[in-house]
């Protein structure tokens, strides 16, 4: 994987964790920063999905492949479903669900690193 690309993510769900916190702290719904600081992340998230695709054959193992690519699509899946729950939820509680999805990003990023780095 690209070393600076895995940056930005990790940056991108640290920014978006961040402005979750602070809208559940101040008790503020789903707003336009939270859902396009949400769309840049899943934008960056997507060229992961094509430099991973691209570059799964380096994995000789069959299962950690498997697993790489699983990885790769799951986390598409998480910003969505967390924004999409907290424009339904509207009380304060919407947010954590973003911080929470927040979290799951960055930890789904850093596992698609470690897989790459202990098969390639």
């Amino acid at each position: 994987m690209l070393q600076p690309l895995t940056i930005v993510l990790l940056a991108g769900s640290a920014v978006l964790g961040l402005l979750a916190a602070h809208h559940l702290l101040r008790r503020r719904l789903v707003d336009d920063p939270l859902i396009l600081v949400g769309a840049g992340l899943e934008l960056a998230l997507l060229v992961q999905l094509v430099v991973g695709l691209a570059r799964s054959g380096a994995i000789a193992d069959g299962a950690e492949r498997a697993t790489f690519i699983a990885y790769l699509f799951t986390v598409l899946l998480v910003v969505p479903a967390s924004v999409v729950i907290a424009v339904k939820e509207k009380t304060q509680w919407a947010m954590a669900v973003v911080l929470g999805g927040a979290l799951v990003v960055a930890i789904l990023v850093a596992r698609l690193q470690q897989v790459w780095s202990l098969n390639v």
